[in-house]
């Protein structure tokens, strides 16, 4: 290899998670490549750990003991004594990790660790021989990936070279070249639609959308395999407003890109909320029913885009 390609694979970026066989984010069987760091701070999120871009350890109360170990561990004072107490101080914490390697009872744990192109392909290269047999592959997700687009790029380079498929789970919010750059070995790219109204995207997320409309126009005159995705919750997005909006605007790109993937909101990610001691913004909001869900996809339906739910 030549001294290019070496720096290319010593590329790094912070991974929270390597997930195996996954069946909801792309074709297939996929390997699932957790990306930190979010340029969007949407208050349905499930991933919180992905939302900034440096490591972080969290902390499971219901496994803690109050051995003490921990801050006895720790140099620089990030661990609190007491029952009741958020044991981490993430002002002081260095996400060192020397607390977990001292917690006998797995309380503590570190989202997010820092990998090179060369590790993370040595992980999802093993799955082969499974995105073989389902027609899947490797999908970059987080967090935003493009925020890490020159690795993305070396790690789906490598991918094509091995006929592995590859999916970009992207929110929209980076700069056009991020996009340009990755678009020549990319498959498919999941591409969220949050809210069509400007304000209320940017109440919800902490930003507007113009940037995110004008990357998914951009990838759709590019010719990409694009499924556009909504994440539905109710009281926001499920107006007839938004949901007209919508349509109009799926239409208007092309025929081949009227086609929308509605993902439920639900309360699965609210522990990893209480592990970063944040507190959880959806409190009071309804999970999105199975008879609302239904409702809203027949709206699409009737407007002409073809509608599907993640299950």
């Amino acid at each position: 290899m030549t001294s290019a390609g070496k720096t290319a694979l010593q590329q790094s970026a912070v991974i929270t998670n390597i997930q195996g066989f996954s069946i909801h984010d792309g074709p297939g069987i996929r390997t699932v490549v957790f990306f930190k760091g979010c340029p969007l701070v949407c208050g349905w999120c499930a991933n919180p750990e992905c939302l900034t871009a440096e490591p972080q350890i969290g902390f499971i109360e219901t496994l803690c003991t109050n051995c003490g170990q921990c801050a006895d561990s720790c140099a620089v004072g990030a661990i609190r004594n007491g029952e009741g107490v958020h044991r981490v101080d993430h002002s002081l914490c260095t996400a060192c990790g020397d607390c977990l390697d001292h917690c006998p009872n797995d309380a503590l744990v570190r989202y997010g660790e820092l990998r090179t192109v060369a590790e993370v392909w040595d992980a999802v290269r093993r799955d082969k021989m499974f995105y073989d047999s389902s027609g899947g592959g490797v999908t970059a997700s987080g967090g935003e990936p493009l925020l890490r687009a020159g690795f993305i790029r070396e790690l789906f380079e490598l991918c094509r070279r091995e006929g592995i498929d590859t999916c970009i789970e992207t929110c929209g919010l980076v700069g056009r070249k991020a996009f340009l750059d990755v678009v020549p070995v990319t498959d498919h790219f999941l591409f969220d639609l949050k809210h069509m109204d400007p304000e209320i995207h940017k109440k919800h997320t902490g930003q507007p959308n113009g940037q995110i409309i004008e990357n998914a126009r951009l990838l759709v005159e590019k010719g990409v395999d694009i499924v556009f995705r909504q994440p539905l919750v109710p009281g926001i997005n499920d107006t007839p407003e938004n949901i007209e909006a919508t349509a109009d605007f799926l239409s208007g790109l092309c025929k081949t890109a009227a086609r929308l993937e509605l993902m439920p909101y639900h309360r699965m990610g609210q522990g990893k909320y209480r592990a970063l001691n944040m507190k959880y913004p959806m409190d009071g909001i309804e999970t999105a029913g199975e008879e609302m869900v239904e409702s809203v996809r027949r709206e699409y339906l009737d407007r002409g885009i073809r509608c599907t739910i993640s299950r």
